[in-house]
């Protein structure tokens, strides 16, 4: 497995009231929300569209698992900060690691680790991270 020291990238969004309940307390899936488009945006601020990705290429990326540890609640018009860093590769599996807090204050409201893979689009079968994936990712 190799280990990966790069800088997070960071992503800003605002809670809206689509985000939360009758009380203005964020749903718990919407914090899942918030890491993709974290990590979304992360490649696409690396130069790997998705969309791209899927027609160009004919690779997907799956999310094969995640663990979220809940800190504190987001609430109604936070403005929170997501975190996303590549943490490890291993074969065709990508370990991200991100983390969310509140700007205002700099509490830690959520983590989550994950791991990835790449899938060719049509069989569903894992690929390799093709070298300029792997070169912007791993900033080699």
């Amino acid at each position: 497995m190799t280990e990966l020291k790069k800088a997070p990238f960071v992503w800003a969004l605002r809670v809206y009231f689509e985000d939360t309940d009758a009380g203005g307390v964020v749903y718990h899936s919407r914090y899942l929300n918030f890491f993709e488009r974290a990590r979304t945006e992360m490649l696409r601020d690396l130069g790997v569209s998705q969309t791209g990705l899927k027609d160009q290429h004919g690779l997907i990326w799956v999310v094969l698992d995640i663990q979220v540890t809940f800190r504190q609640a987001a609430k109604l018009d936070d403005e929170l900060l997501v975190s996303c860093e590549l943490a490890w590769t291993k074969g065709v599996r990508q370990g991200f690691r991100q983390e969310m807090t509140r700007k205002s204050d700099g509490v830690l409201v959520a983590k989550a680790e994950l791991s990835a893979a790449l899938l060719h689009a049509d069989s569903h079968r894992p690929a390799r991270v093709p070298p300029w994936i792997r070169k912007v990712l791993t900033n080699e």
